[in-house]
C-alpha cells in the first residue's frame, strides 16, 4: 500500500491554507452550489483557482465536494460547476447523485469520481458495484468496524477513504430524511437542520437521545489500511483545522499522539470524544445530557460564594479565556469569558496548571453547585499556537499549456501556436555558436510572464543554424503571446433518451414486510406486490400469491450480505425475477443482467441524468424520491424513458441508525423488537429498535394521495412496512388511497413545497 493520504476539510480558503501548512496531503472543499455543507463559506472560481494552483505547487491535491442530489432545473448549473472544476484543475470530485456520475462519465471523464459517504457504502458489495460503474474511490460509511474497513479496503484497484475525526451523524449518511420530511430542509441537499441534536421526551424523561459524540480515532488510524484518512469539519474554523491536521500529521509521521495537542483540539472545539464502532459495537456514542461545544475539562467547582467560583485548574488559565460549566438542569453548558482572575487572593493575568483559582462570575449566572464540571472553551494561548503561512493574493493561478513551433529562414523568423501565428523579418546569417542561438530562442519563449499559459513544448526548426537576435525574439514572443486566446472550456449535458410511451392508466402497487397484510386485499387491483424480505423470511408463503406480480425487495442497510445469500438463491431458483433494490450492495448481490430491477426511493432519482444512469446499470423502473417536490416529480416522470413509481403512502424512516437508545447494555439485550414513544416540541414520533438497528418515524404516515391525481407516473405505491398493521387496517387505507383520498392525520413532506 502507498503512503496514506491525510485529507483535511476547508470551509473557506483560510482553513485550506491552514490545512496545507500543517501537513494535509489533500484538501476537500465545496463550491457555492451542490455542497453538502451549503452554509459553509465555500469557494468561488477565483479563490478555487488560486488555492488549487498553490496546493499543486506543493504537490498536494484538491477535491471538490459536489455531493448533493440535484433537481432537473439545476443540471445547467451543474455543468457550470464542472467547468469551473475543469478550469481550476481540481484532482477529483466527491459525489452522491447518480446523475452527476452520469454527466461526469459521459462528458468529463478526466475527473476522478469519489463516492461520497452519502451513498451509504457499508459493505464490500456496495463498494464493488460502484467500482464497476467508474468510481475510483469510495468514502466509507462512518459506522464500520475495523474488520469491515479492512474487508472493503482489500478490493483491488479501488481507493478507500474513511473518516477519522469530527462530528458524527446519528443516521447513516444519505439515509437521514428527518430534516427534509419534518422541516423541508434536506440533508441530501446540504441544508440539514440537525434535528438529531434536539431534546426528545421518552418514558417521562427529556434527553438528547440522538446527539452523537465526536469521533476521534487517534493512533488507531495506524491500523487502518485505507488510502485516505479524512477529517470532518467544513464548518469549522481555520484554527480547528490547523490543530486537528497537525495532531494527525504527527501520528502518521511516527511521532505519536501528543496529549497537549489533544487538549488544544478539545479547547478549540469538541464534543466528548468516542471511537464510534471502530472496535466493535459500542453504546457509549451518544451524549444524552448536553449538546454543543464543551471544551477541555479543567476541573470541578470547589465552591461558589458572593458571585465568585473557586476551583483547581488542571490547565493554564488566563484572563479573557472562555469557560463553560455543565450546570444541572440546563440543556447547554453555561459559558462566559474570564474577566477577573485570582490566585492566592491576588489578581493575576494568568494562573498555571494545578493552581487553585477564583473567577468572578458574570451577572445572571445560573445555579452552580460544588462538583459541577468546568471546561476551557477558548484559550488565548492556544489561539496563538497555530500560525500559518499563505501565499500573497494573486500569486498563484492555473495556467493552460501551449505548444510553440519556431521556424528560422534567411529572411524571417516564424512562430506558430495552434491557429495563432506571428513573424519578424530580417537578414539572418549563420550563428557562430548554434547551440547558444537555440538557447536564446528557448529563453525568450519560456518567458510567459503574467499570461494565462505555460509553454509545454517548444519545437525549433533552424536547419541552417542561423543567428536569432534576442531583441527580435522578444518582439516575436510578445506578438504571438498577445494573439493567443485561451478558449474557456464549456461542457454540456449528455443527451438522454426521452419517454417513448404515454401513461394512459396509472396502476397501484403495494409493498409489505408481512404477507398477512395482503389477506383482505383484492390483488386484481394491484399491478405489483412488493415484499421486503429479511434473512428469516418464510418464502414458502409466497406460493399463494401470483408470481408474475411479485417483486422481492432488499433493504437499504445490510451489514452482512452473506446472510441474504441463501434466501436470494432460493428465490432466484424458484423463478422470481422481479426485484427492488434500495442500496448499491444489492446490485452486486443480484445477477441484474437477467432480472427486472426497480430502484427504491433511497437511491434518490431527482433528475433525468440520474434516471439515464439507472437505466444503463440495469434498472427498468425507478421510485421517485420521497424528499422531492411535486413540480420536479412531474417534470422528470414525463421525460423518463423507464417506468416510474410514486410513493403515495409510507411510514418514512426519518433516521436509520446503529445508535441504540435502549437503557440496557449490549450484553444483557434481549434483541427483541422494542418500540419507543417520543415527543419533541409537540411533535410525536415512534422509534423502532430491532436487530441492533434503530429507525425513527413520525407518529403520522406520509400521504399524498389527494394531491397526486395529476402526477402521471406508471405506478402509485402504498407501503406497509416497519410499523405494525392489521389486514383490516391495510384494506381500509388502500381503499382510501385508490380513491385518491388521504388518510386522516398525515404529513406531506416536501411534496407541495416550492423547493427543498
Amino acid at each position: 500500500m502507498t503512503k496514506r493520504e491525510l485529507l483535511a476539510p476547508a470551509g473557506d480558503v483560510e482553513a485550506g491554507y491552514a490545512a496545507l501548512y500543517y501537513g494535509a496531503d489533500a484538501v476537500y472543499l465545496g463550491l457555492s452550489k451542490f455542497s453538502a455543507r451549503a452554509t459553509a463559506t465555500n469557494f468561488d472560481e477565483q479563490t478555487l483557482d488560486e488555492f488549487t494552483a498553490y496546493a499543486h505547487s506543493l504537490n498536494r491535491k484538491v477535491y471538490v465536494a459536489l455531493n448533493t442530489v440535484l433537481q432537473e432545473s439545476e443540471l445547467p448549473d451543474l455543468i457550470k460547476s464542472l467547468d469551473v472544476c475543469t478550469r481550476c484543475k481540481v484532482d477529483g470530485l466527491i459525489i452522491q447523485d447518480l446523475g452527476v456520475a452520469h454527466v461526469m462519465r459521459e462528458k468529463y471523464p478526466w475527473f476522478e469520481m469519489h463516492a461520497s459517504t452519502q451513498m451509504a457504502v457499508h459493505n464490500k458489495e456496495g463498494a464493488l458495484f460502484l467500482k464497476k460503474i467508474g468510481f475510483k474511490r469510495v468514502v466509507l460509511a462512518r459506522e464500520l468496524t475495523l474488520a469491515e474497513i479492512k474487508e472493503i479496503a482489500s478490493i483491488p484497484d479501488l481507493e478507500t477513504e474513511a473518516f477519522i475525526h469530527g462530528a458524527l451523524c446519528y443516521s447513516y449518511s444519505g439515509l437521514c430524511q428527518f430534516s427534509a420530511m419534518e422541516y423541508g430542509r434536506s440533508a441530501n441537499r446540504g441544508k440539514c437542520m440537525y434535528p438529531c441534536r434536539a431534546a426528545f421526551a421518552c418514558n417521562g424523561r427529556e434527553s438528547h437521545l440522538f446527539s452523537m459524540k465526536d469521533m476521534a480515532l487517534g493512533e488507531d488510524i495506524l491500523k487502518m489500511p485505507v488510502d485516505s484518512l479524512k477529517i470532518e469539519g467544513r464548518k469549522k474554523s481555520a484554527l480547528y483545522v490547523a490543530a486537528v491536521t497537525d495532531y494527525y500529521r504527527r501520528i502518521l509521521d511516527g511521532k505519536g499522539a501528543d496529549t497537549q495537542k489533544e487538549e488544544n483540539i478539545k479547547q478549540i472545539f469538541s464534543r466528548p470524544w468516542c471511537k464510534f464502532h471502530f472496535n466493535g459495537k459500542d453504546k457509549k456514542i451518544i451524549d444524552r445530557d448536553f449538546v454543543g461545544h464543551r471544551g477541555l475539562f479543567i476541573g470541578t467547582i470547589a465552591s461558589v460564594s458572593h458571585g465568585k467560583m473557586r476551583f483547581k485548574t488542571s490547565h493554564l488559565l488566563a484572563r479573557h479565556d472562555g469557560l463553560q460549566i455543565d450546570a444541572a438542569g440546563d440543556e447547554k453548558p453555561f459559558g462566559f469569558s474570564v474577566q477577573k482572575l485570582f490566585a492566592d487572593n491576588k489578581s493575576v493575568y494568568e494562573a498555571n496548571a494545578d493552581t487553585f483559582v477564583t473567577v468572578e462570575l458574570p451577572k445572571g449566572y445560573p445555579l452552580l453547585q460544588k462538583g459541577d464540571k468546568i471546561y476551557l472553551s477558548s484559550s488565548g494561548a492556544v489561539k496563538g499556537s497555530y500560525h500559518y503561512e499563505k501565499p500573497k493574493p494573486n500569486a498563484y493561478h492555473n495556467n493552460n499549456d501551449i505548444d510553440v513551433k519556431i521556424t528560422v529562414s534567411d529572411k524571417q523568423i516564424f512562430a506558430k501556436s495552434g491557429e495563432y501565428e506571428a513573424c519578424v523579418n530580417g537578414n539572418f546569417t549563420p550563428a557562430n555558436n548554434p547551440e547558444k542561438s537555440n538557447e536564446a530562442i528557448k529563453n525568450a519563449f519560456g518567458k510567459t510572464g503574467d499570461t494565462s499559459f505555460n509553454l509545454r513544448l517548444l519545437t525549433i526548426d533552424n536547419p541552417k543554424n542561423l543567428f536569432t537576435p534576442s531583441s527580435l525574439l522578444n518582439e516575436l514572443r510578445r506578438d504571438l503571446y498577445g494573439k493567443i486566446k485561451i478558449h474557456t472550456f464549456n461542457g454540456e449535458l449528455p443527451e438522454v433518451p426521452m419517454r417513448r410511451h404515454i401513461v394512459e392508466k396509472r396502476r397501484f402497487t403495494v409493498k409489505v414486510d408481512n404477507l398477512a397484510y395482503l389477506r383482505l386485499l383484492n390483488l386484481d387491483n394491484f399491478a405489483e406486490i412488493i415484499y421486503l424480505i429479511n434473512p428469516q423470511s418464510d418464502i414458502r408463503e409466497l406460493s399463494a400469491l401470483p408470481k408474475n406480480k411479485l417483486r422481492i425487495a432488499l433493504p437499504a442497510v445490510c451489514r452482512h450480505p452473506a446472510l441474504f445469500a441463501k434466501i436470494i438463491d432460493k428465490l432466484l431458483a424458484s423463478g422470481y425475477h422481479k426485484w427492488e433494490v434500495a442500496n448499491y450492495w444489492a446490485l452486486e448481490a443480484l445477477p441484474t443482467q437477467r432480472l427486472d430491477i426497480s430502484f427504491d426511493s433511497s437511491l434518490y432519482m431527482l433528475n433525468t441524468q440520474a434516471i439515464a444512469m439507472a437505466s444503463k446499470i440495469g434498472a427498468s423502473q425507478i421510485t421517485l424520491s420521497l424528499e422531492d417536490i411535486k413540480v420536479n416529480i412531474c417534470n422528470i416522470a414525463e421525460k423518463s424513458n423507464i417506468k416510474t413509481s410514486l410513493v403515495i403512502y409510507q411510514d418514512v424512516p426519518l433516521f436509520t441508525s446503529v445508535g441504540c437508545i435502549r437503557d440496557n447494555d449490549c450484553k444483557n439485550c434481549s434483541q427483541k423488537t422494542l418500540w419507543f414513544d417520543l415527543e419533541k416540541q409537540g411533535r410525536k414520533f415512534k422509534a423502532l429498535s430491532q436487530n441492533c438497528q434503530m429507525m425513527v418515524f413520525d407518529d403520522k404516515p406520509y400521504c399524498i394521495a389527494a394531491d397526486a391525481t395529476d402526477v402521471m407516473t406508471d405506478f402509485l405505491r402504498m407501503d406497509f412496512v416497519y410499523k405494525p398493521y392489521t389486514a383490516e387496517k391495510v384494506r381500509t387505507i388502500c381503499e382510501k388511497l385508490q380513491n385518491f383520498e388521504d388518510v386522516e392525520a398525515c404529513i406531506k413532506g416536501n411534496f407541495l413545497n416550492k423547493n427543498i
